[in-house]
Order: C-alpha cells, then sequence, then structure tokens
C-alpha cells in the first residue's frame, strides 16, 4: 500500500471498520428477523438496502466526527455522538426506501433492529478496546506475581477517582487500592470502579484489620483532598491513626499536577508536609489584575534571592514584565534566582544588580538608570536574636535602606513601591520590629506627602504602599527548616516556650496576596498613607508545629523524637500581633486583605529625625541608636514587652485582629 502512495491512519482504519460493521448490521437484522428468506424472497430489498445503509453512514459518521476521538479515552460522550450518527443513518435509509419501494420489500422491524445491532457492533470494538489499554481485561495481568504497594484511600472525589483508573491503566503502576474509606460517610458499601468503598475513619482500624486477614493489608494511607481542605480535627484524627496503625501518610497531587496515567511512572504519591496542614484554601483572586500592573513594565525587586524576594521575582517574571530588576547584595542569591528566571521564563528580559540598599548613591545610580516603574521593596535583615546583638545593622539596612530606595522611587517617578513588613512591626518587643515599624512610618508618610513632593512636575505621585504579614513557611530562618534539620539529625525538636504562637502562611500565597494588594493600591489612589494587613488566619502554636512534623516523618513526639524547651531568646515575644489597637482593620475589595490606618508621623520630623539614626548607626553608638528608636516608636520597650511576654499574657491589641463589621 505504500508503494501506490497510500498511507492508513487510524482515523481511515477505524471509517472502514465502521463501514464493514454497518453492511455487516444491516444483513444481521435480516437475518434476525426472517433467516433464511433473506437469501431468497428478501434478497432485492438486501441488495438495494445495503449500498444505501452504507453510503448514508458513511456520510452521517463523517458529519458526526466520530474520527476526531481517540478509541483509547472512548467515554459517554463518543457513544452519545455514535448513537446520534446511527440514528440519522437508519432514518435516511427509512426515508429513502419509502421513496424507492414503499417499504414493502422491507420487514417493518428491520430499521429497528439494525439500529441495536449497528449500535453494539459501532460502540462495542471501541469500549472493548479501551477495556484492554486500562488492563480491565487483560487475563496475564492475574498471572504475574503482583508486588504493587496496597494503598487504603481516603475520599471519594474526582482525585480518587482519577487515581483509581489511572492505576488501571498503567501496567507498571507502583501502587493498588485495596479498599476506599469514606470521609463523609455517605458512599459506604457502593464502590469506585470495582473498589469497595469499605466504611468511613471511623472504622478505620477495623478496615485495616479486616483487610491484613484477607493479606492485603494496606502500607500507606493515601489522602484524595488536599490536607488543607479537611477540617484541622479530623485531619489530626487521620494522622494519628496512621501513625498508631503503621500507615505512611500521603496525598495525591492537586488536580493541576496529575501525571498523564500513561506517562513513565504514572500518577504520584506525595507525602503530607507541613505546609499542607497549615496553608489555606487558595483566595480567588483576579489574575487579570496582576497582568494590567506588571506586563510590559519595568519592575526591581529588592532582596530578589531572599526567600520573599525570589518568589516575588518568580510571580513577577510569569506575568511579562518588561524588564525583571534583580537587585541582591548576596552574590549567591542574586547568582541563584537569575539562574532560576533563566530557567523557568526565558523569554523575561532581566537584569541581575549586586548592590546593598544602605549604599544611597549606588541606589539613586541604578535608578536613575533602569528607571523602574513597580519597585518591591524585600531586602531587610529579619533574624530577630541577630539584629537584636547587631542593632546598628539592622537600622542601616531596615530604615535606611528603606528610605534610599523609597526616595530613588519618587525621584525617577515610579508607579509604585511597595515594602514588604511584618508583624513583628507591631509593638515590638525587639529592634528588628523596631526598624521595620520605623520604615513603615517612612513609606506612610511619603506616601501622603508624595503630590506635593511632586509638586506641579506634571507626573503622577508615587504610591508607597506597605503590606504587613507574619511568618511565612520554609522562608530562610523559620521554625521548619530548623526543625527539619533537627528531624534529620534524630532530634531533639527545640521549642523555646510550649506558649509560643505565630501566624503562618505558605510563601506562595503570601507573595500572590502581596501581588494582588499591590495591584489595588495602585489603582486605589484614595488609600494613601494606608497599609494592607493579609488576614493570616488563627496563630499556631510552635509545639504544635513541631509535633505534627515529628508525626508526618512516621516518629512518636517525646518518645521516638523529644522537644526540648529552650527559653525565650532576646527580643522574642510569645505572641505576635498584625495590628495595633488603634489600626481598626477595615476589608478591603480584595479578599484575603485588610486595610489599617497606623498613625502618620509628620514627614519633615521623620526624615530629620532618620538623618540622626543614620548618623548614630555609623558611627556604632547604640545608646543613642536605642534611644532613637525609642523615641520613634512609643511602644518599643525592650524589657517591658519581654517582661510581659514571658507572663504569658496576651496583648490587648489581639482583639483588633478581626476586621471591622
Amino acid at each position: 500500500m505504500k508503494a501506490l502512495g497510500i498511507r492508513l491512519n487510524r482515523p481511515c482504519l477505524a471509517f472502514a471498520h465502521d463501514l464493514a460493521m454497518t453492511a455487516f448490521g444491516f444483513v444481521l437484522a435480516f437475518l434476525l428477523r426472517v433467516g433464511g428468506a433473506t437469501w431468497t424472497i428478501y434478497w432485492d430489498a438486501l441488495a438495494l438496502g445495503l449500498p444505501l445503509i452504507v453510503l448514508f453512514g458513511a456520510l452521517s459518521y463523517l458529519y458526526f466526527d466520530l474520527y476526531c476521538g481517540i478509541w483509547r479515552y472512548a467515554s459517554t460522550s463518543d457513544l452519545f455522538q455514535l448513537t446520534k450518527a446511527v440514528t440519522v443513518t437508519t432514518l435516511a435509509f427509512v426515508i429513502a426506501m419509502f421513496f424507492l419501494t414503499r417499504l414493502e420489500s422491507v420487514p417493518r422491524s428491520i430499521p429497528i433492529i439494525y439500529w441495536f445491532a449497528s449500535i453494539t457492533l459501532l460502540g462495542g470494538p471501541r469500549f472493548m478496546y479501551r477495556m484492554m489499554k486500562d488492563r480491565r481485561i487483560d487475563p496475564l495481568r492475574f498471572r504475574l506475581k503482583d508486588d504493587r504497594i496496597p494503598v487504603l484511600l481516603i475520599g471519594t472525589d474526582v482525585r480518587a477517582e482519577l487515581f483509581i483508573r489511572s492505576l488501571a491503566a498503567d501496567p507498571h503502576a507502583a501502587y493498588k487500592v485495596v479498599g476506599v474509606v469514606d470521609d463523609a460517610a455517605r458512599r459506604v458499601g457502593r464502590n469506585i470502579h470495582g473498589i469497595k468503598i469499605l466504611g468511613s475513619i471511623d472504622d478505620l482500624r477495623h478496615i485495616v484489620e479486616r483487610l491484613g486477614k484477607q493479606g492485603q493489608r494496606p502500607r500507606r494511607l493515601v489522602l484524595s483532598k488536599m490536607p488543607r481542605d479537611i477540617e484541622p480535627a479530623l485531619m489530626g484524627r487521620i494522622l494519628d491513626e496512621a501513625q498508631h496503625l503503621g500507615l505512611q501518610p500521603c496525598r495525591l497531587p492537586s488536580l493541576t499536577d496529575f501525571k498523564d496515567a500513561n506517562g513513565a511512572g504514572g500518577m504520584e504519591l506525595r507525602p503530607i508536609a507541613i505546609d499542607d496542614l497549615l496553608g489555606r484554601p487558595p483566595t480567588v483572586l483576579d489574575p487579570g489584575a496582576l497582568k494590567d500592573l506588571i506586563a510590559g513594565r519595568r519592575v526591581l525587586v529588592t532582596g530578589a534571592g531572599g526567600s520573599i524576594g525570589s518568589e516575588l521575582c518568580r510571580q513577577i517574571a510569569a506575568q511579562a514584565p518588561g524588564l525583571l530588576i534583580l537587585l541582591d547584595s548576596s552574590e549567591y542569591n542574586l547568582y541563584s534566582i537569575d539562574l532560576a528566571i533563566a530557567e523557568e521564563e526565558p523569554s523575561v528580559a532581566r537584569m541581575p544588580i549586586l548592590c546593598d540598599v544602605r549604599n544611597r548613591q549606588r541606589i539613586s545610580s541604578i535608578f536613575q538608570q533602569y528607571r523602574p516603574e513597580l519597585v518591591f521593596h524585600a531586602a531587610a535583615l529579619k533574624h530577630v536574636p541577630l539584629v537584636e546583638n547587631n542593632p546598628a545593622e539592622g537600622v542601616l539596612t531596615n530604615c535606611i535602606g528603606t528610605r534610599n530606595v523609597a526616595d530613588a522611587a519618587l525621584a525617577v517617578g515610579s508607579v509604585a513601591m511597595v515594602l514588604i513588613s511584618t508583624d513583628k512591626a507591631v509593638r515590638p518587643a525587639n529592634v528588628m520590629g523596631a526598624t521595620k515599624r520605623i520604615a513603615e512610618s517612612y513609606v506612610q508618610a511619603l506616601d501622603v506627602n508624595a503630590p506635593r513632593l511632586v509638586g506641579d512636575s506634571g507626573s503622577r505621585p508615587t504610591r508607597f504602599m506597605t503590606v504587613r504579614f507574619g511568618n511565612v513557611l520554609g522562608s530562610s530562618g523559620s521554625v521548619v527548616p530548623l526543625f527539619r534539620r533537627q528531624l534529620a539529625h534524630g532530634g531533639p525538636l527545640t521549642v523555646t516556650h510550649p506558649n509560643m504562637e505565630r501566624y503562618f502562611m505558605t510563601i506562595g500565597e503570601a507573595v500572590e496576596l502581596v501581588l494582588h494588594a499591590s495591584a489595588y493600591g495602585a489603582r486605589e489612589g484614595r488609600e494613601r498613607g494606608k497599609i494592607f494587613v493579609l488576614d493570616m488566619g488563627k496563630p499556631v502554636k510552635i509545639v504544635d508545629l513541631a509535633v505534627q512534623m515529628i508525626r508526618l516523618s512516621g516518629l512518636r513526639p517525646d518518645i521516638d523524637i523529644k522537644i526540648e524547651y529552650t527559653g525565650l531568646r532576646p527580643g522574642e515575644k510569645l505572641y505576635e500581633e498584625l495590628l495595633y489597637e488603634h489600626e481598626t482593620p477595615l476589608p478591603s475589595e480584595l479578599a484575603g486583605v485588610l486595610i489599617a490606618s497606623p498613625h502618620i508621623i509628620d514627614f519633615a520630623l521623620l526624615d530629620r529625625i532618620m538623618n540622626e539614626l543614620a548618623n548614630a548607626a555609623l558611627q556604632e553608638d547604640m545608646d543613642k541608636v536605642l534611644g532613637i528608636l525609642s523615641n520613634l516608636v512609643p511602644d518599643y520597650s525592650r524589657d517591658e514587652a519581654q517582661t510581659a511576654s514571658q507572663a504569658g499574657t496576651r496583648p490587648p491589641a489581639e482583639r483588633c485582629n478581626e476586621p471591622a463589621k
């Protein structure tokens, strides 16, 4: 056939198959109805009708696009299209035969018999082919040694169905589902693709025991839902049961991460990470607003190689900026994020710049050269004990560095500058928190005074915004990487105090909200002088975090891994706050973001005092540095804050962490 220049592809073969089945179905209808008389009495009707029905079938099958689908994935929608095509073919045949013979030579039941026979002959091979590809009728499967890992699946949602189906389709699957547990106890006794729903969470121990007696004891407990979508109390019960039964807890990937079941390795199970437990369901945001803010613009990110800065760069790069300027004082961090962006978004123009934000002249020169339209200021010293022991460095980076970047943004007429702040800036008990509060105050004052400072130059005054939030999971200096290192060394896990609490959010979620808050603030000029506060949910006890991480490692808290209390470090508080008492938060139009209105310090006074602060820090006059910090941030008193924290009292500002009704 190839020598004749004819190429037979699969759609052509499928079309030929359907025409052959159409002809066979027509003959079969006669044989079923009149038997041997088909070849004698009804021969003329058969000879006349056969080419007609094949012709009508050919036209109908092409019209209904029966060959655009793939037999490997034949489904009910394909069956519906096939049914329509056969119905049209049958009706066209009846009408044609009526005009030609008044249907006198064709028994009235022939079209009905043909319809059923044709549906079976056309649809049957398609679904048989799919079942063979899915290995549901492969006899070899039952003769081979089954060394797959038995798993017990919790959940009956669409992820569970996809997981079971993908395993059935993959002859080399590493797992087999031996049973399903219904987390809602609504479908017990039913099945998903032949896998029985054995009971509810309450029956988990009994289910595992029964499967063990049948020689199918599961080795892993697999959640079909994302852990953050499960009630915390129920999630705790599941982890406790998994630990008691000696089962490794896992989860299925999200729907967007599902691999093609035909791919190498099939669908992968993911270990449950602490991020899965503390992360929250994603907030529905407007991707168009983000695109409008970033696309085609020159964007500069300070601290680009840090935890927050690098995630900012990744999410910004995904929105096609005109130029992405990566600025960091760490050579290695800058190299790493530049390489990552080059690999992930190769089409994005970028400029890595090695620079310390404390160098005012260098910052000004960079801004004059590249004239960034958007500035995200993530550079900061954030490790509380280190800044506590090096207050001058904290002042120069967090206060003076912020002023340098903000002044440079105003000088070149940037559209917006965004300061990444922290909950430690509220009623600070440490130098780091106090310096970040001063940075917030400067950005606030500059935002309010920007129209006056720009004057009649004709340019739009820069928007200066602050976004304040708590801890992010997995950031450098965070407790989570510390616990992971301690677990790797066999413990113990060190917690400073049994009552210590912190707000947590995943890095990706925090940065996404920062960007959307920035887009909202840049659009809504009436919010000048306000602070955007991310809704962090409820605070988490650090000791509970340690316990969960030990459990997720398959170990037992205080038995396999000890938890030790080391006492509060210099500058640490038991509780962090997102708002001052006077900062009554208001909900914004953006889900997950609140708006606070802190007191604004006179810009001229603040600018003069910051000059004094810079001189004191450069001269390493620590008494003067700490004195100016206390004057600028009246709530900052290390001794008083430390005493209140160690007493275990929750600050009254905690009452203000809910939005105003």
